[in-house]
């Protein structure tokens, strides 16, 4: 990721789910409207309500169309979304129950990720225990090995989000593992329950993992996700990822359901003006 400038995404779950394409048309225009150059698609079921690009439902046809699409409208896919969870487990690669289930679609997502040419999946796998003799560390370690050396196989990375443990847990994990397909989602306002510090911190920890990133805020007060108007410290946080040798996508996001459209416009601008002031 080195080399080049940031670019601006846009989650496309920010904007609702993506059933079909008539959705996913609505979806495009208005991240279009954004002035983002990117979208990262949602690419799994939402539990019951099937979406347009789940790999058991998307096939070859369909993948064509949602790619001639995304083109159509001059942007790009930054990567996929394969978030899942058990019934009991957000995530689920935690849970013995339904795993097996859960491993097979997240190997479908990335073939289809693989296929598509944004070989970048992310997910909450689940909260990583500390400790390496927990037995759900056990779970976690055996399962996410499975799907990271598949992975390998198809050329596309399986991405850890940044948020459910300290960063050093998650950096011990992916060492653990030692798979080059098995990357990092850097997400800072997930990372805000440990301190604003860690935002920063975090950067250097897992910076030779980071292959994606979201551009997401959180401000107690309103409880908005506009970025710019929350805790996380841009500048700061912008300039640590270009130490570390990442250029490439911030993908906003905004789950707050509020006055979405008018957050991203502000939260585009906000990282476009900021970009234009930091040193070369």
């Amino acid at each position: 990721m080195a080399g080049g400038a940031f670019r601006i995404g846009v989650t496309i779950w920010s904007l609702g789910l993506t059933r079909d394409l008539k959705d996913l048309e609505r979806q495009l225009e208005i991240i279009r409207e954004v002035g983002a150059e990117g979208v990262q698609l949602w690419c799994v079921d939402y539990g019951e309500v099937p979406c347009l690009l789940d790999p058991d439902r998307c096939g070859p046809e369909c993948r064509r169309r949602v790619a001639e699409l995304v083109e159509s409208y001059g942007l790009e896919i930054t990567g996929f979304c394969a978030q899942l969870s058990s019934p009991r487990r957000f995530g689920g690669f935690d849970d013995p129950e339904g795993l097996e289930d859960r491993i097979e679609k997240t190997v479908k997502a990335l073939e289809l990720a693989a296929e598509m040419g944004a070989p970048i999946v992310t997910t909450h796998p689940g909260r990583i225990p500390e400790d390496p003799r927990d037995p759900v560390y056990k779970l976690m370690r055996d399962s996410i090995s499975r799907v990271a050396k598949h992975a390998e196989d198809v050329g596309a990375y399986f991405c850890i989000e940044t948020g459910m443990e300290p960063v050093e847990v998650l950096r011990r994990f992916l060492e653990d593992l030692g798979s080059p397909a098995l990357k990092v989602n850097y997400d800072p306002a997930n990372l805000l329950r440990y301190g604003v510090e860690e935002v920063l911190r975090g950067v250097e920890v897992l910076g030779p993992w980071i292959v994606h990133t979201h551009a997401k805020d959180y401000n107690p007060e309103t409880r908005s996700a506009t970025v710019g108007e929350g805790l996380v410290p841009w500048r700061e946080y912008l300039e640590k990822l270009r130490t570390v040798g990442y250029r490439g996508w911030l993908v906003l996001e905004d789950e707050t359901g509020r006055n979405v459209v008018e957050s991203l416009k502000r939260g585009r601008a906000y990282l476009e003006n900021l970009m234009k002031s930091l040193s070369p």
